[in-house]
């Protein structure tokens, strides 16, 4: 469906050539709700801009449906942007006009037949929970609503991808989960291929197939979403996910010697009573400090931390043990500082 070959978009900031993505290749399948992570600066928004040329590249190759779009017409992109919505972070709603009309205005520029436009904008504002609100203006709404609009607009021509950048990055954590479940229930309804940038590893968590991870304009990781929390490779994913995955150790806990441990439990393990296995066959005194399970695409996700004493020699059978279940991340109490 969308082909990342290649690309890479140069800038020339102060005289010197700046790469803001460099030679990424990447594959989003028909369907997917894929999404692509990486702190502030990374390239996401700028490679994601490329999909509808609101952002040229500078080499390489973007394919859509099987067309460069790299290589259309003017008329030809503005054909292809009708079937391309886009959610951004700060909702780029038209002030003066009123939620009817900003998500009328997508449906006008294809020259839609004014009674389907009623009738789509009335289906669209019920979609997202706002058919009240048909004849306010964006300063009479909330965030939450004013992107509410903004998704009703994106959908107006029914497109096949929905782009999001950073489309939950303005609202609070209560709101930001509204619109979680928002996309999910659309995503469900409509046969769209979403491709969403974020930095919000909760958002990730809570949404997406795939993920890719970039970090300095290039591309570090890809998976999908239960393998890049379950068992990042590369250390900067390994710092987003632990935004995500998160531990409240009390350091008050970390006084004695012992060999402190992060586990996430393999999927299939995620219930199995490992720790009661190692305290019933193993001289170790084992500890559990924190702990928690999550879901993400429906499987479960076991997360511990644990201290063990003992011997070195009955430490390391209880470890290897462990590895047989889960994988495992040392850490020490500075690491909590």
């Amino acid at each position: 469906m969308i082909s990342f070959k290649n690309v890479s978009v140069v800038f020339n900031k102060d005289g010197k050539d700046f790469k803001a993505v460099d030679n990424v290749s990447l594959d989003i399948q028909k369907g997917q709700f894929y999404g692509i992570v990486g702190t502030s600066g990374a390239g996401k928004s700028t490679l994601v801009r490329t999909v509808n040329q609101l952002q040229k590249v500078s080499s390489g190759q973007v394919i859509v449906d099987g067309v460069d779009v790299t290589k259309l017409s003017n008329k030809e992109l503005c054909d292809l942007r009708l079937h391309i919505g886009m959610i951004f972070q700060h909702f780029n709603l038209i002030k003066n006009a009123s939620i009817y009309d900003n998500v009328a205005f997508a449906l006008k520029a294809s020259h839609t037949n004014k009674d389907i436009i009623n009738q789509r904008v009335d289906e669209l504002l019920s979609l997202v929970g706002l058919s009240d609100k048909k004849h306010m203006f964006p300063s009479d709404l909330s965030g939450g609503q004013k992107q509410r609009v903004a998704i009703a607009r994106a959908l107006a021509n029914n497109p096949k991808i929905l782009l999001c950048d950073e489309a939950t990055s303005a609202l609070d954590p209560e709101t930001t989960k509204e619109i979680v479940l928002l996309l999910k229930e659309i995503k469900k309804k409509y046969p769209l291929t979403i491709l969403f940038i974020t930095h919000q590893m909760e958002v990730a968590k809570s949404l997406f197939d795939k993920i890719a991870v970039m970090s300095d304009g290039r591309l570090i990781e890809s998976n999908d979403a239960y393998s890049i929390f379950a068992h990042p490779q590369h250390e900067k994913t390994k710092s987003l996910v632990k935004q995500a995955l998160y531990l409240d150790i009390p350091k008050e806990v970390l006084f004695e010697k012992a060999k402190y441990l992060l586990i996430t439990y393999k999927q299939e393990c995620a219930y199995e009573g490992v720790i009661a296995y190692i305290a019933k066959n193993y001289k170790v005194e084992i500890s559990i400090l924190a702990g928690k399970i999550e879901y993400i695409l429906q499987k479960p996700l076991g997360i511990l931390a644990i201290s063990l004493k003992g011997s070195d020699q009955d430490v390391a059978q209880a470890l290897t043990y462990l590895e047989s279940k889960a994988f495992i991340h040392e850490f020490s109490v500075g690491d909590l500082c």
